[in-house]
Parts: C-alpha cells; structure tokens; sequence
C-alpha cells in the first residue's frame, strides 16, 4: 500500500528477489495519475516477468479477496494515527494481515559518510534545513551530493535512476512541479540530486562523486540509507503533530539531532509543546533551534496590491499546513488583499479544493499532470488580482504562461546560535576527503 515511493522501495528492498513470498499488486494512494498503471518488468526483477499491477487503494478489501492476500504492508508516510489504525481495522476485517516495516529493515549501507534530513511532517523544513548544510560542507570543501526522496509519477522504466546538475534536466527527465519543488533550489545551488526508484543503484553512482551525500527525505518518511547522523526537522505550527502522525514520531525517536524550525513565525507556548514532546520520546538527541527567514524577489508586486498565494502543494494538502510561506510574505510586505483561489478553481484544481476543504484562500501548486499544470496555469491567469506571490520552490514562470507579474517568495533556514553549525563541523573533521 503506497504513494509510488516507499512501496516501491520496500519492495525492491525486501521482496523483488525473495521467492519465499508473492507480491500480487501495488495499491496507490495520495498522488494522483499512478492507479493502473503497472511496476515494471525492468524494476520487478526475475520473478515478476509480467512486472505488478498498481491498483486503487479503495479497491483494497475487493483486491485482498480476489488476489488471495494474506497480508498487506502500510508503505507511505504522513498519515495520522487514527488513520493507520483505520487502514489496519480495514485490512484484518478483509481477512489479512496489515504490517509496518521498521525502517532499519529496508536502509541500504553506504561506504560514504551519510547525513540524513526528515522530518515530523511534511512541510517542516528539511529541504531548507538540507541546503544549509549542504553549502556549509561545501564551504568546509567537502565534495556533496544530494539524493532526494522518489517522486516517479512518469513512466517508470524511465526513473530508474536520475542525476540531475542543471534545470535543462528537469525539462528532460519532464520533471513534474513537485520534483521541481524539491530538486530546483539543490541545482540552482550548484549540487548534483539524485533521485528515481531503484536506490541501490542510486547510492552507488552517488558513491562515486561524493565526499558526502546528504538524504533530503520526503514527507515524513524515514531515510532509504542508513545514516551515520540523522536530523530530524520539527514544526511548531502544528504543535503536536510530533506524536500524532506516522511515520514522524519514529524518525523522531530515532534522531541524533532535533531541529525546531520556525520559531520566528511561532509562538512560545507552541515552541514549548514541541521541545517538551520531542524529549519525552527521545531524551538523547541534542535538540537545536532555527528561523524560517523568508525573502521576496520583487515586494513591490506585494505592498499594497492585491495578491493571489501560491504555495507547495504537499504541505497544504496532506501536510495540512494552515499557511505557507506566500502568506507569511503577503503579511510581511503588507499586501492589501488576499484573493480566494478557489473562487477561480478549474478542472483538476476545483478538485483539489473538493478533496482538501479545510484549505483556506491559498492556491496549492497542483502538477503531477500536463492536464494539473495546465489548470494551474488557467486558475492564476483566472485570478482577478494584480500579481502572484508564489511560494513554491519552483520558479512558476519557467513553467507556466502567466498574465501577471509573479514575485518569488523563497525560504532559507537560519540557525539560532552556533550549535547546529558546530555539530557539522565535528561530523565532517571525522571524514577523510
């Protein structure tokens, strides 16, 4: 049961080759465009020649009856705990058993030192959180490579592995906008970002050209390479959280280093909530602390005028964050109005709002399709606004024909003191270059 990522990880991992059991299909969820299509004979291995079917999670109790399952194992991430346990409910009273697999059981061994970012929910700040130490290590003059979470949403057999050094890769791997999200800000940096499906074969070209990889993980999911340190990334704005979701409690617990981010845009007592419960399930990590700074490319597009917010799709969707960067920028340079996306919703994007109610006025950057990013496009160009303050870490106007001027809002983690700063540099004099 997955999000084409961690079930296609696991499997690879645990099962593609084990002829002691028979995966007999994928189920998908969360991410559209991925139902029926079909886990490849190039990834499935020798004992899946025909490759396996991906199916529709709601179909799940009618494929456990057809297919003969005995047990299904839960493989994606950022789902609250109620529910897990309604999945759980769901799949016994089918008539199999329901699994959770322990992340040390699918984490491949690296013979490079590794830093791995996660974090407790999507949205967080461990991309942010990743850049900082990726450039701090440069600057140390270590060579890094970053290889991010999956997000194959394409034609598989074309994902397997992918290397990306520049924004032309993007148009050739035809990046959708939520990879674009998360390997746009790595390539304008100057690093190499890794990414695709088969893992294995990832690490070991990643092994090649690095002093360093960095694990930027995905929702809040726990890394596919065993780390030698494992920071994970916790967020005041949704106080809480940290115990609540799964799998963000366990690389919680299992973390070296705890970062609460945000804590400018936070209040005290929420701060608190979050230090307190992270020391109650893991007393050992250091927790360390940092700013969430935002700046504008152009803020005359925002002061005084009125705006139309873009943000990451994911963490205003199932991550649930109330707000985004857009709007805290809207905010900061005192725009005049906030228009309601959903009042020029069509398509895909109307049914995105239908999908996700508690979203507010913010449009969420929808693109796992040409048709999404089409609809993207017409619902801004739809938007009676005078310009788009856009918060998604791609570049919109790269991508999209906008009738308005865009102002790019962009995010960058700001260490409270030198104590994050300080951890790096003991982890990286250890490392021979």
């Amino acid at each position: 049961m997955g999000a084409a990522g961690r079930d296609f990880h696991n499997f690879n991992t645990l099962f593609r080759d084990n002829p002691n059991y028979e995966v007999v299909a994928f189920t998908a969820t969360q991410i559209p465009y991925i139902v029926n299509k079909t886990y490849p004979k190039e990834l499935s291995g020798a004992l899946y020649p025909k490759g396996i079917k991906i199916y529709d999670e709601a179909e799940l109790p009618t494929l456990i009856k057809k297919l003969k399952a005995d047990e299904c194992i839960l493989s994606y991430s950022d789902l609250k705990f109620s529910t897990v346990m309604d999945k759980a409910s769901l799949v016994n009273a089918s008539g199999a058993d329901f699994s959770l697999i322990a992340p040390e059981h699918t984490m491949l061994k690296s013979s490079k030192p590794i830093i791995a970012v996660c974090a407790v929910r999507t949205g967080s700040g461990k991309s942010q959180t990743t850049r900082y130490i990726a450039s701090m290590l440069r600057n140390l003059n270590y060579k890094v490579v970053i290889i991010r979470h999956p997000m194959p949403y394409g034609l598989l057999k074309e994902q397997i592995i992918q290397r990306y050094t520049t924004l032309k890769d993007l148009d050739r791997y035809k990046a959708t906008i939520e990879e674009r999200e998360d390997y746009e800000p790595h390539i304008k940096n100057g690093f190499v970002v890794y990414a695709g499906i088969d893992y294995e074969k990832i690490l070991r070209s990643a092994e090649k050209e690095a002093d360093i990889i960095i694990w930027d993980g995905g929702n809040n999911d726990a890394p596919f390479i065993k780390p030698d340190m494992l920071i994970t990334v916790a967020d005041p704005l949704r106080a809480g959280n940290e115990l609540d979701y799964y799998p963000g409690e366990i690389v919680a617990r299992i973390a070296d280093i705890l970062l609460i981010n945000k804590i400018n845009s936070a209040e005290k007592d929420e701060i608190n909530i979050v230090a307190n419960n992270l020391k109650l399930i893991n007393p050992k990590a250091k927790i360390v602390y940092a700013n969430s700074i935002v700046n504008v490319d152009n803020p005359r597009l925002i002061t005084g005028k009125k705006v139309l917010i873009v943000e990451d799709g994911p963490s205003i969707t199932h991550g649930n964050m109330k707000f985004g960067a857009g709007t805290v920028a809207a905010k900061l340079y005192n725009a005049a109005e906030f228009v309601d996306a959903k009042k020029y919703a069509i398509g895909t994007i109307k049914e995105t709002f239908k999908k996700y109610p508690k979203l507010n006025v913010e449009l969420p950057a929808m693109g796992y399709s040409i048709k999404q990013i089409k609809d993207l496009e017409a619902t801004i160009n739809n938007a009676e606004c005078d310009s788009v303050v856009s918060a998604t870490p791609t570049d919109l106007r790269r991508i999209l024909n906008l009738n308005k001027p865009l102002a790019q809002v962009t995010y960058e983690l700001e260490p409270k003191g030198k104590d994050l700063q300080n951890i790096i540099k003991k982890f990286a004099a250890k490392i021979k270059k």
